[in-house]
This record gives C-alpha cells, sequence and structure tokens, in this order.
C-alpha cells in the first residue's frame, strides 16, 4: 500500500469503489476482496449501497488503522507479518470484521488462533509479551480469552522442574547455589534448544524477573493462578512479590517522602493511589505461611502504606504479619515516620505498639486466625483463584524464649531512639516500655538508657513524672557499668540514685565472699529472685512498691541523708573516690565518698541485728572495712555527665 498524508489505498490499476474510515485516516479499497472474508463489511457495504454512499465508517475499531491495514491485506492476499506485539491487535480487529471460519475457509481468525497455540503459548517470552499486550484490548482480549490462555501458559511454565527448562529468561540477581553460577540471559549465550547442564545452573526462582514487566492487575492473575497450581513453595511467591514490589514502589526519603525511579519526589493523587492500590494487592497476595517473606520487606510496604495515608485494611495485615516475625526486624525498619495530622511525633508509636501487641498475642492467639474478607480491588480474578483455598490457613506460632529476647532488646533500643523525639508524650513512652515483661527483659541497662535520654530531651517534666518514668525500671537488673553512670546521673530523683547505690553495694559485698543468708531479711527481699523462684517474681510488685513496703524504717535515714547531702554541696570542696578492693572481688567498684558515707551510714543502722544472729560464727556482716580516714574526709558532688 502507498501512503499519503491520512489516505492509504492499493497501488492497483483497478480503481477503488469503497471508503472505509477508521479513526483519522481513509482507506480506498475494492468491494470483491473484502466482502469475501468480513461479515461485517458486507453488511455495511449493503447498508451504504441503500443509501447510495460509498464511504463506510468502523467506529470504535480495536488497534486502530494499523491492525485494520494487516486485515486488508489479508484480504488481498498480501504477506502479513505477525508477532507477538501485534497478534493480539489484529486478533481483535478479525474478530470486530466478523473474518471467521463461516465467511471462508482458513480465514484469518484461523490462521491467527493457530499461530497463538503453535507458537506465542509455547514461547516464555512471548507469552509475557502477548500477555502484556493484551492489556490495551480490553475487553475484547478477554472476550478472546486471550488473557485467560496466556494467563494459563505463564503459569505452567512457571511449574516446570527447572533442570528441564531450556529457554532464555532474565535472571539479573547473583546468586550461587553448591558453587555455581545462577546464569540466565545477562551473561549466558543465546540458546538453541539444546541444554547443557554442566555449564548453566537454573534457579528455582528463574521466572520472577521476567513477569515484572506485568501491569499489577494482570500481575495478580498470574500470581493468583501459579498458587493454583500448587507446585510453588511459598518462599518462592514471596521472593517474587519482593522482586515486584522493589521493581514498582518508589524508594523512601529520609524526610518520609516517596521518589520515583529517576529521584524526583511524586506527590501527585493519580500517583498515590496508583502506589497504593499496589501495596494493597501485594499484601493480599502475601502466602499465609510464617517466613515466606522477610520482616524488613513487611516494614518497607508498612511505611509506604503509613505514607501513602489512608489507613486500610492492609496495614493492620501487614502489622499482624510483622508482629508474628518481629525478632528479624531491625531498628531501622521500625523508624516508621508519622503521618498523623493531631500530633508532632516524628514516628508512629502506636503503630509499633500494635506491632508488638500481635508479637505477645501469640502465646494467647489460637492456631489459625480468622479469614481475610475480600476487598473491592479483588474482582478481576480468574475462575480457579475464586474457588481456591489455602489449606495451610494463617498459622500462629508460639514464640520461643529466645525471640523473646530479641524483641526486648529491639523494643529497648527503639524506646531509646524515639525518647529524642520532644513531642513523644509520656504515656505512649511508658505504655510501650511495659509491654515487655521482666522475665524478657533480663537486663535493664538499654532500658534505663532509653529513660536516661527521655529525661534529657524532655527537662520540663515534674517530679511525679520523673519518677512515673523512673518506675519502669528495676535498679537490681542494672549492670555494673550503668550503676556507676546512674550514681553519678543528676537527672534521676534521688530516691533511684539511693537504690542503684544500695543494691551495688550489697553485690560488691556478696562478691567479696558475704554469704546471702547471712544478710538481714529486709536486705534479702530486695535482691534479684533466682530462677528457681520464678512464680515470685512473676507475681511481685512494682519495684518502687517494693522498695516502700521493705524500706519503711529506712525513711528516717533518707531524710537524714538529703541534709547531708544539702550541707556536702555548701560546701563546694571536691569528691574524692575510693576502690573497694577484696581478692575474691571480680573487680574494682567506685563510689563518690559522699555515696560511700550514705550507705556506710545506712548499713551501720542494720548491721547490729546481723551481728547478733551470727555471734556464734564469729563473722562480721560489714561488707566494706571503712578506713578512718575515709570518714574524716568531705568531697563535694562531681559533675555528673550522662551516656546517653
Amino acid at each position: 500500500m502507498t501512503y499519503l498524508t491520512l489516505i492509504r489505498y492499493v497501488a492497483t490499476e483497478m480503481s477503488s469503489d469503497i471508503i472505509i474510515n477508521v479513526e483519522d485516516a481513509k482507506f480506498y479499497l475494492h468491494k470483491f476482496p473484502l466482502l469475501c472474508k468480513s461479515r461485517c463489511l458486507q453488511s455495511l457495504v449493503a447498508k451504504a449501497a441503500e443509501e447510495q454512499n460509498d464511504e463506510v465508517d468502523l467506529p470504535d475499531f480495536p488497534g486502530g488503522p494499523q491492525a485494520f491495514e494487516l486485515c486488508a491485506k489479508f484480504c488481498y492476499g498480501i504477506v502479513v507479518t505477525l508477532n507477538a506485539y501485534n497478534v493480539v491487535a489484529v486478533r481483535c480487529a478479525a474478530e470486530y470484521l466478523g473474518m471467521t471460519e463461516a465467511m471462508e475457509k482458513g480465514n484469518l481468525v484461523y490462521k491467527i488462533e493457530v499461530f497463538f497455540s503453535s507458537s506465542l503459548f509455547r514461547s516464555w517470552k512471548d507469552s509475557i509479551i502477548v500477555l502484556q499486550a493484551a492489556k490495551s484490548f480490553l475487553p475484547w482480549s478477554e472476550d478472546l480469552k486471550v488473557v485467560g490462555r496466556c494467563i494459563d501458559a505463564v503459569a505452567s511454565k512457571t511449574s516446570v522442574d527447572p533442570s528441564k527448562v531450556d529457554w532464555s529468561f532474565t535472571y539479573t540477581r547473583v546468586k550461587s547455589v553448591n558453587g555455581q553460577p545462577c546464569v540466565g540471559n545477562s551473561n549466558s549465550p543465546p540458546w538453541n534448544g539444546i541444554q547443557n547442564t554442566k555449564h548453566r545452573y537454573v534457579p528455582k526462582d528463574w521466572w520472577v524477573e521476567d513477569i515484572c514487566e506485568l501491569d499489577i492487575d494482570l500481575y495478580e492473575r498470574v500470581i493468583v493462578a501459579i498458587k493454583s497450581k500448587g507446585r510453588m513453595s511459598h518462599k518462592l511467591i514471596g521472593e517474587a512479590l519482593k522482586v515486584y514490589t522493589l521493581r514498582w514502589l518508589p524508594g523512601i526519603s529520609k524526610d518520609g517522602t516517596l521518589k520515583n525511579e529517576n529521584g524526583s519526589i511524586s506527590n501527585d493523587v493519580e500517583t498515590a493511589a496508583k502506589h497504593r492500590h499496589l501495596v494493597e494487592t501485594i499484601v493480599s497476595l502475601l502466602p499465609p505461611e510464617k517466613g515466606s517473606t522477610s520482616c524488613g520487606f513487611l516494614l518497607k510496604l508498612l511505611k509506604v502504606a503509613t505514607i501513602l495515608g489512608e489507613e486500610t485494611s492492609s496495614e493492620m495485615e501487614l502489622a499482624r504479619r510483622i508482629g508474628i516475625q518481629l525478632e528479624e526486624a531491625s531498628l531501622n525498619d521500625l523508624l516508621i515516620p508519622s503521618s498523623s495530622d493531631t500530633n508532632d511525633s516524628l514516628y508512629d508509636v502506636d503503630l509499633v505498639q500494635c506491632i508488638l501487641e500481635h508479637f505477645l498475642m501469640q502465646d494467647k492467639s489460637p492456631r489459625k486466625s480468622p479469614e481475610r474478607a475480600q476487598l473491592p480491588y479483588e474482582r478481576q480474578r480468574t475462575r480457579s483463584a475464586e474457588t481456591l483455598e489455602f489449606s495451610e490457613g494463617r498459622r500462629m506460632t508460639s514464640a520461643t524464649h529466645t525471640s523473646k529476647l530479641s524483641v526486648a532488646k529491639l523494643i529497648d533500643g527503639y524506646l531509646a531512639e524515639i525518647a529524642h523525639d520532644t513531642h513523644l508524650p509520656l504515656s505512649k513512652f511508658i505504655n510501650l516500655a511495659e509491654s515487655i515483661s521482666d522475665i524478657e527483659r533480663p537486663v535493664h541497662d538499654g532500658l534505663y538508657r532509653a529513660i536516661d535520654i527521655y529525661l534529657k530531651e524532655h527537662p520540663g517534666l515534674t517530679k511525679s513524672e520523673r519518677k512515673k518514668i523512673c518506675r519502669l525500671m528495676d535498679c537490681k537488673k542494672l549492670s555494673m557499668d550503668a550503676c556507676m553512670h546512674a550514681a553519678q546521673n543528676e537527672r534521676l530523683p534521688l530516691r533511684v540514685v539511693v537504690q542503684v547505690l544500695f543494691f551495688e553495694h550489697v553485690r560488691t559485698a556478696m562478691s567479696g565472699g558475704l554469704l546471702l543468708n547471712d544478710l538481714p531479711s529486709n536486705v534479702k527481699a530486695l535482691l534479684p529472685q533466682e530462677n528457681g523462684s520464678q512464680e515470685s517474681s512473676q507475681s511481685a510488685t512494682n519495684p518502687e512498691d517494693e522498695w516502700e513496703a521493705v524500706h519503711d524504717d529506712f525513711k528516717g535515714d533518707l531524710a537524714s541523708m538529703k541534709i547531708r547531702i544539702a550541707e556536702t554541696e555548701r560546701e563546694g570542696t571536691n569528691m574524692q573516690h575510693e576502690a573497694v578492693k577484696d581478692t575474691k572481688a571480680r573487680g574494682l567498684f567506685l563510689l563518690p565518698s559522699r555515696s560511700k558515707r550514705i550507705f556506710n551510714k545506712l548499713w551501720s543502722n542494720k548491721a547490729h541485728s546481723v551481728n547478733r544472729s551470727s555471734e556464734t560464727s564469729g563473722s562480721s556482716l560489714s561488707p566494706v572495712s571503712v578506713n578512718p580516714a575515709d570518714t574524716k574526709s568531705t568531697a563535694s558532688r562531681e559533675r555528673r555527665h550522662s551516656i546517653s
């Protein structure tokens, strides 16, 4: 055919007798070759003849002028070249024109169907290309079942044993199995259909990257079809979803905005809606089994969902999944920016609290969680997808003691990070800290660090608020380094400092050879319980309340201590540090001389009752020998510092 602007005609000696209009193009053709093969043109030309008109319009023609031209060439007997890129358009155009076997044997529809079944649907990459092209010709391609057949062809090939894969595929990720590199098109020569297993290893997820080129709606249907085959492991499905998400979901900047591949920030409504739909679809496709995807990937999805706003069921589902495997999370992944307009907090603490509750509920939840209701966007599903049942269900597994310890350490680190936020309410900090039990938090150093940072960043806290946040910490569970820091921490209430010094003083005395049974009963009640008394530790009251109950008789001493501390501060003399050394001690314990004088006085008040109980053995319960020179020396408070 010869082209002249938007007019197209056949180069022949015979003049045209019919004009066919397709969009903005005019085709000057001949009736005879067209009417022999097209039922639609027969009808339209007959109607035009009755109206004495030689022009025929083809409105809403699938594929436009290009597709009609290929159909017209076929009618004229001209060779037509079809491929995976244009075959869907020509197939829909042929259906529109009615070029079926009823008009002529071996008509265009028949030849295209043979081309589909004998070539395109047998080729891995051609099937994907055809499927992607069919997206532009809905609903024609759907009604002709081109989409469904492509999906089935792709899903069937993904289920093939990797050792039998002899076609080309895309694989750019670097992996190795048993020392053999996994290769694809990127680093292997073209294949001619002959497999050489000695030089080529095909990974199990060879198909993952090629289907990433599909639109999200088609991708969803392909994954559902793959699941329905029942031959793919849940981890491979999770890996495929992760690769697709990283391919199409933009990166997250430090300020919480979304960025496209070119680095530009995208905040328009249409793009946000597209990304939200992508996240919701990926979440709906996640396999129900624990460990199908990494916790870091789930947290990335949750961050994007939070930034996009409009709280949906996807966020809650992600929070539940993350909670099940929270021990795998890292601190940076857990720092989810807040998108709420009601407060100025930097991080979404409520969402982390929800995640933690799901983790703690594992031991209380039934084996199967309630089934997820179908979401509105899950309309376009194949019949096999609609009847698909996941027999495994959403199984909940009990959290191990090791995972609980890991989560407790993670939450303490998270508390220390969010404590820098000057807009963080005290109630949220306390609620999150109290969610971790004492059994899951054997050492309170991390919690102490978080409390110290919060006190430093929130100097306006009242006295009662400072006491309230310090009740979270058990002084008996602080390490020696933490005790040394707390003893000099001027941000802590005086009562907390006294408790820290007392317990460390007792610990040092016991490390020097003092037996636990030799201690007074009220002192022993304050010490950490052994493993054998787990029930008592679980039913124990708050450490602050316990201190109040056991130390009623110390109140007078504490009052006098406060007076002596004030007197020492007014003196303004230098503080001196003394080392208490014992051959059986594991190390040196340094205390300010003021602290030693406090506990020398406190200990001496209680030593008489202990001495009376141990007169027969001649043992001395004084944990540390007091040097007379120490009692004479006075010292002022050294400037306290923070390691936060």
